[in-house]
């Protein structure tokens, strides 16, 4: 069994009214260090198969369902799911 976790986040061109709202409110709450936020999706998978089996498999998975292709971008990472 292998674990997939998968990374969604806004393009960079896209404005991020989430981020925007929560750097502004852990700015008012002290935290003048934060200068800018991105807020996206982490999914995890669990899948069986070859490593490159799994790559195309996910890649698929998120051009056709996981992700808005116009405004989304994504990467993912394949690691081995601990026995039970």
């Amino acid at each position: 069994m292998t674990k997939v976790t998968i990374y969604v986040t806004l393009r960079e061109s896209v404005v991020d009214p989430q981020g925007i709202a929560t750097a502004e409110a852990l700015q008012k709450m002290g935290y003048e260090e934060v200068k800018s936020v991105r807020v996206g999706k982490l999914i995890e998978l669990e899948l069986e198969g070859s490593e490159q089996s799994i790559e195309t498999c996910v890649n698929e998975m998120c051009n056709d369902l996981l992700i808005n292709k116009v405004i989304e971008d994504f990467r993912f990472e394949i690691g081995e799911v601990a026995s039970k």
